[in-house]
């Protein structure tokens, strides 16, 4: 058993102000095999404490200083590769294969991106060349950073090494639920030396320290990604204090596929949304398919995810491991009851757990077709290996149907007319659009309209979050 019961606090791993164990259990075998410790509203306050007594120092520390303490952890990252990709696949059940090649990669790449962003940054410029007025870009300073579960190093390396990169101090609350890797993070970063108080991680759960968080008077930003419900909770907190609130939320992409697709487009598709267990924010969950190929569409889709293999985490190879927990796995399985209950027809999979598996939180990938957009698989965040597959008949009924959510994160797109894709891309509403399975680049702006939430994350626009701007008057060169 794994116990990782300390917080890192001013530079140091410090015991809980109140002993609270929490079990943390592995999804592919519903067995606990790590204990942290949930904190406290005082834990949290000692550590914006540091945060802000640290912010004073660290703010004023060069950008060489602050690169190489960033070099410094990246290159601890790439040699403790293999701990961190152990970790994320055991506590939120990415296969192994998956867990180095996506979850651990990520956190390299927008590490690296970040490096180089900061490179080139210019802190201070002059307005105009005829202009007197001078612009700085001064750090924001104490920021809250709370990251969920589904990409571990993903978010936290989005949140923490921009605003590291900024010159900010924070307090960092991983999920409770998949912890151990930002555990590691956190020895990194101490490896690494970053001064004290600079960075800080207290592990618990939204309601208590996640709540104290978002409402601290001493926190001047908070950076937030989970559900939609939960951002809606913390930005009422924190509009007491009126401090700068960014949210990633959660999503319900649709994936048009014109009849003039490319010919894996449908295939594609169904893999894009069973990757990582259908955990993702921005998955194309909503797969509209033009009536000519619709039957042909069915039919590819169908026999796509029954070929794809659902196992434990700890194989190697192609293939999806669980659900993160007990919650998550009771969620799917009931929205796969009310798509069959509400007349949806169920073409693959179902809420029976897979074959030879008779315990972990495993769902098998699961199309349902006859979709139609009123019905609740069509319009909830399911968040599991769920996709429901809905005719259309023209081009403006397609884009009527993906914009008729309440979310607005990520859209998919496949044809082969360029101009098509383009006048289609033009007119959905979501932060990013993804044209015939085309990925997006490595620090490139990643964020949501509507209820998906606000602001972005990663290259220069993630960074810039992290910064206010200042105009000084009567400056003289």
């Amino acid at each position: 058993m794994i116990e990782k019961k300390n917080f890192y606090i001013n530079g140091k791993w410090v015991s809980p102000s109140k002993p609270n164990n929490f079990e943390v259990i592995d999804p592919s075998t519903e067995d606990p095999f790590a204990i942290i410790s949930l904190g406290s509203e005082q834990d949290v306050d000692d550590a914006i404490k540091a945060a802000k007594i640290a912010f004073e120092s660290w703010r004023e520390t060069s950008k060489e200083k602050r690169l190489s303490l960033l070099e410094k952890f990246d290159e601890i990252y790439n040699r403790r590769w293999d701990e961190m990709v152990n970790a994320q696949s055991t506590e939120m059940g990415a296969p192994l294969d998956y867990s180095s090649e996506i979850h651990t990669k990520m956190g390299a790449d927008i590490s690296k991106n970040t490096l180089k962003i900061l490179k080139d940054f210019n802190f201070e410029h002059q307005f105009d060349i005829k202009s007197n007025n001078h612009i700085r870009y001064e750090p924001i300073g104490v920021c809250g950073l709370i990251t969920p579960w589904n990409f571990p190093m993903n978010q936290i390396v989005l949140k923490v090494i921009p605003a590291l990169a900024a010159g900010c101090t924070m307090i960092l609350k991983p999920s409770e639920i998949a912890p151990i890797s930002g555990v590691l993070f956190a020895e990194m970063i101490d490896e690494a030396g970053f001064p004290p108080g600079v960075f800080n991680l207290v592990n618990g759960n939204g309601e208590v320290v996640g709540n104290h968080i978002s409402g601290h008077p001493d926190i001047d930003m908070v950076s937030f990604t989970g559900s939609t419900r939960a951002g809606k909770l913390i930005q009422k907190n924190a509009a007491d204090t009126i401090k700068k609130v960014t949210l990633e939320l959660g999503g319900k992409g649709g994936n048009i596929v014109f009849a003039d697709s490319y010919p894996n487009a449908v295939r594609d598709g169904v893999r894009h949304i069973m990757s990582n267990s259908g955990q993702s924010c921005d998955a194309p969950t909503r797969m509209l398919v033009e009536r000519p190929i619709y039957e042909r569409a069915v039919k590819e889709a169908v026999d796509e995810a029954n070929k794809i293999k659902v196992d434990v985490a700890s194989k190697k190879g192609d293939h999806i491991g669980p659900l993160v927990s007990k919650i998550q796995y009771d969620k799917v399985i009931n929205l796969i009851n009310a798509g069959i209950k509400e007349g949806a027809t169920l073409a693959a999979g179902g809420p029976e757990l897979p074959d030879e598996l008779n315990k972990g939180y495993f769902v098998k990938p699961t199309i349902f077709t006859d979709v139609n957009n009123d019905m609740r698989i069509a319009r909830e965040e399911i968040f599991g290996p769920v996709l429901s597959i809905i005719p259309f008949e023209t081009e403006d009924e397609a884009i009527a149907i993906v914009n008729d959510t309440s979310y607005g994160l990520g859209n998919y797109l496949q044809t082969e007319d360029k101009e098509k894709a383009k006048r289609v891309a033009r007119k959905l509403r979501a932060g990013t659009i993804f044209i015939n399975g085309q990925g997006a680049d490595v620090g490139a702006p990643f964020g949501g309209y509507k209820q998906s939430g606000n602001g972005r994350e990663g290259g220069i626009w993630g960074f810039n979050e992290f910064l206010e701007v200042k105009a000084i008057t009567g400056w003289k060169n």
